[in-house]
């Protein structure tokens, strides 16, 4: 099942991933090696005004299984953007620890230091968990994924992280997370080029 929201700015897959499966990733970033996330700017350097996040280093077979629940939606994705999609860049698992977010920013960039990322075609994210607001009382407040469509007069609109739900976006797309409080979010990225 799928549903699509603005058009074609984004594909919506509630369901991608089961919660089972979300809890046994979830897991395994517990049991991973955290370091602070990176911004692409002007380098590949760690930013904590613009996010505050950290990047978690996960088993290999975690990632094998999460990169190719990834690949299964291709087809999904190759038909909503009508693309040609070509490899992945391989799954980043980011944590989201209570005052942590990301201001707005883009995916792809044009970066001596990142070639891959003027590459980036379309941005994926799982949500590992449910925040609050969409119905877990333990979950996380805020942390909403924000895009601004680019369309004039066109507002931002929020997704609210639900567990097993997959969302893809072009990586051109100005986006945010908004800042996290009471509890962790976890999602995993990824991107077609």
């Amino acid at each position: 099942m799928h549903s699509t929201i603005t058009g074609d700015l984004v594909q919506l897959l509630p369901g991608a991933v089961s919660p089972a499966f979300c809890a046994i990733v979830r897991t395994a970033m517990n049991r991973g090696c955290a370091d602070p996330a990176e911004v692409l700017e002007d380098a590949i350097e760690h930013q904590d005004h613009v996010r505050r996040t950290l990047s978690i280093d996960v088993d290999p077979t975690t990632v094998r299984q999460v990169e190719d629940a990834i690949e299964a939606r291709r087809a999904d994705l190759v038909a909503r953007f009508s693309l040609n999609l070509g490899p992945r860049e391989g799954a980043g698992f980011l944590r989201y620890l209570p005052g942590g977010f990301y201001r707005p920013h883009r995916d792809r960039g044009d970066l001596p230091s990142w070639p891959g990322a003027a590459r980036r075609q379309v941005a994926v994210v799982v949500f590992l968990n449910t925040a609050k607001q969409a119905g877990d009382p333990e979950g996380f407040d805020g942390g909403v994924l924000r895009l601004y469509p680019e369309r004039s007069g066109a507002a931002p609109f929020d997704i609210v992280p639900r567990a097993g739900t997959l969302v893809a976006f072009p990586a051109t797309v100005l986006h945010e997370v908004t800042r996290v409080e009471g509890a962790i979010r976890d999602a995993v990225v990824d991107w077609f080029y």
